[in-house]
């Protein structure tokens, strides 16, 4: 009988248990076997890896199989060349090439495989050790790797950094397919500059005052060609052919600030074209993405767009156009700055006018570089309001278009500066630094100048009475406001030691009401009770269901109407009593996704029965096109003359047949008409600045405070004695 431990080890017919033969059972050889075994190792990896393409079996194993079968086709080619044994090199050469045609077959069948294929992608921890196992079946001696290096346990961990940005798989495959592709950094190197008369100057302050101090009915427009002969079609305008014009001249800087509704976005695309100036990156409000891709589609047919959302899944590497919006540049700013664009549009360009804010610094960091990689390429600033409060406001957009840095003129403006012959110390200097910037490329046309065939506008305020509940809520709420602030201002005169202050003829120290009013309005976000914002907010509710009421009338009785308002209960309301009243209404917000805007859009622009569009001041109220209406509500007061003008734009604008009127529907006898008219104040700051416009502004005026000191002073007059304010 054959023991336990022996059964089934000795020969037959013996009963003797035979010593097994060394290395039985292990997958190491004796000896090494040749190098020529690696290629066939190799070989049948590859055919694996196509065979689970084949069946859609890709799993994170085979990924990392092919990482390491890539890697050792590298190292192998290397070796080969490296050796220069003459016909067996070039024959192994041969052979590695199919390989390395294989895979490249693979990873166009799936593109997940093709950011694997770059030689500076560092090895998975799996696909190391595939690359041993590869080298051990090909008999081949597996070199230690070297473990990173840690730190020492008192070493304290570094904070972490910001996230990665990501980089879309098609990007990665634009670059795998052209390496050329890639910006030449070295183009564009920076020389040192001569000595400049103005070297000693302070030079920043006096150009912006040049533009606060215009006058003499002046506009801001560079000298522009006549723009005949360009093969732009019938449909482009006179105006809009002159700038292309220039583009196609050699000009490559232009802020251009036409008021809303003249073009800007045909403009920028021939403009692009004319110059030859491609790929072109768009940045954009998220609002108006499909729009400029509509656009993009229509006046350069030939190019190919492509717009980037959430982190670029669906981005087509190879596109002449790639359009982005503000929102989302943190996570693609590291890949679109190394994309080698060759111009750069910046819509809406007074969106980075504060230049601390994130958006502002990608979009002047991604300047930068393209001005780093190109010795002239295209910048171009859109925007209708490029003022909103101050004439500062210049600064982040001059900035873009390289025409300044943090702290001096640059290139060709100071150039220009140093011709003048003038200095900040000589009145002429303000005129002539004034015409210097504006030829380095500001293109601003007025519709009365340009566009005679755009039908006038009007806007028409509609006082309304709030009535019942609304009405007295709307009314006790704003009277504790200013009981509020009277009591802030009269605790801050008896906490005076002398009662002695510079006051007014009515008896009221103004300077301390001014005080009152900027701490109430500091402090509004964070005090409890009413304050300049949830007053705005409770007279639109109060509003809502009159001004849609307007907009159903408007409706029956001259087709079409925008509806704008700034808070979405507004909307919503607006939408129930317009749908009691059997009133068809499509709805534009900015929570919406593009493809549901864009089909709102769509259906009020194309569907009859769809009478009104309800749209958020906000997130509507640019890059729209909707002059299939011609009459306008504006239910809420923006706090700007600029939002209002772009809102009532999207219908006077080119290709308008009537005459387009913006009803503003106003509160009457509350601090919504105060607002108002302060609006309508500070509208003349762009006209002064860019039109030469003569028109009395204080330039940063900021509505919500000046609307509290008009509060406090009514109610400071109302309440205190004839002689005093005491």
């Amino acid at each position: 009988m054959v023991p336990p431990g022996q059964r089934g080890t000795g020969r037959r017919g013996t009963g003797r248990r035979q010593p097994a033969p060394r290395n039985q059972g292990r997958s190491a050889p004796a000896r090494p076997r040749q190098r020529g075994d690696v290629l066939a190792v190799l070989a049948v990896a590859a055919r694996e890896i196509e065979q689970a393409v084949q069946r859609g079996q890709v799993t994170p194993a085979v990924r990392s199989k092919f990482q390491a079968v890539a890697a050792l086709l590298r190292e192998e080619r290397a070796r080969v060349r490296a050796a220069a044994d003459g016909a067996r090199s070039a024959e192994r050469l041969k052979r590695l090439d199919g390989l390395a045609t294989v895979l490249a077959t693979t990873a166009v069948q799936d593109s997940g495989f093709l950011p694997l294929l770059a030689e500076d992608v560092a090895l998975s921890e799996g696909a190391r050790a595939i690359r041993r196992d590869l080298l051990k079946a090909a008999g081949l001696e597996v070199k230690a790797e070297r473990a990173a290096p840690t730190a020492a346990p008192s070493t304290p961990a570094a904070p972490a950094g910001p996230p990665a940005g990501v980089v879309p798989r098609s990007v990665v495959t634009r670059k795998l397919a052209n390496p050329f592709l890639a910006p030449d950094f070295s183009a564009a190197q920076p020389t040192a500059a001569p000595a400049h008369r103005l070297a000693g100057w302070e030079l920043l302050g006096p150009l912006f005052s040049s533009f606060e101090r215009a006058g003499g009915g002046a506009p801001a427009c560079m000298s522009l060609p006549m723009g005949t002969g360009l093969p732009m079609g019938a449909e482009l305008m006179p105006h809009q052919r002159r700038l292309v014009a220039a583009a196609a001249a050699g000009h490559r800087t232009f802020l251009l600030a036409d008021e809303p509704g003249l073009g800007k976005t045909a403009q920028a695309l021939l403009a692009a074209e004319a110059a030859g100036a491609f790929p072109l990156l768009v940045v954009v409000p998220n609002v108006v993405k499909t729009n400029w891709a509509r656009e993009a589609a229509r006046w350069t047919p030939n190019r190919l767009a492509t717009v980037v959302h959430g982190d670029g899944k669906s981005v087509n590497g190879f596109a002449d156009i790639v359009i982005v919006n503000y929102e989302i540049l943190d996570r693609h700013v590291g890949w679109l700055a190394d994309f080698g664009f060759g111009a750069m549009v910046v819509d809406e360009a007074h969106f980075i006018k504060n230049k601390t804010s994130q958006r502002s610094q990608h979009v002047l960091h991604l300047s930068e570089r393209l001005r780093a990689g190109r010795t002239r390429p295209l910048l171009m600033a859109l925007t209708g309001t490029p003022l909103i409060n101050d004439i500062d406001d210049f600064r982040a957009i001059w900035q873009f278009l390289g025409w300044i840095d943090d702290k001096k003129p640059l290139g060709e403006l100071m150039d220009a500066l140093e011709e003048t012959g003038f200095d900040p110390s000589d009145p002429g200097f303000y005129p002539a630094a004034r015409q210097c910037v504006i030829e380095r490329g500001i293109v601003r046309r007025r519709k009365v100048d340009v566009a005679a065939d755009i039908p006038a506008r009007r806007i028409a305020d509609l006082p309304v009475e709030l009535e019942g509940a609304a009405g007295r809520s709307v009314r006790a709420a704003e009277r504790d406001l200013a009981l509020r602030m009277v009591s802030g201002y009269r605790s801050a005169l008896a906490a005076r030691e002398m009662v002695t202050f510079e006051e007014g003829s009515d008896g009221i120290d103004h300077d301390l009401v001014r005080r009152v009013a900027r701490a109430e309005l500091k402090d509004a976000t964070t005090r409890t009770g009413e304050n300049v914002f949830s007053m705005m907010r409770r007279i639109g509710q109060a509003k809502a269901g009159l001004a849609a009421d307007y907009a159903a009338q408007l409706a029956r009785s001259a087709g079409k109407v925008v509806f704008f308002a700034k808070h979405v209960d507004v909307m919503d309301t607006a939408e129930e009593a317009l749908a009691r009243q059997g009133v068809q209404t499509a709805s534009i917000r900015g929570d919406q996704t593009p493809t549901v805007r864009q089909r709102n859009i769509d259906a009020f622009v194309k569907d009859p029965d769809v009478a009104v569009a309800i749209c958020s001041l906000t997130a509507a109220g640019v890059g729209l096109n909707l002059q299939v209406a011609s009459n306008i509500v504006l239910a809420e007061l923006s706090w700007t003359d600029a939002e209002q003008t772009q809102a009532i734009d999207r219908s006077h604008r080119i290709g308008q047949t009537e005459p387009v009127t913006a009803w503003r529907v106003i509160a009457a006898q509350t601090i919504d008409a105060r607002i108002a008219a302060l609006i309508d104040s500070k509208a003349g700051l762009a006209a002064r600045a860019l039109d030469g416009s003569d028109a009395d502004d204080e330039g940063a005026v900021n509505v919500q405070l000046e609307a509290l000191v008009a509060l406090l002073l009514d109610e400071l007059r109302r309440s205190a004695p004839s002689s005093s304010a005491l």
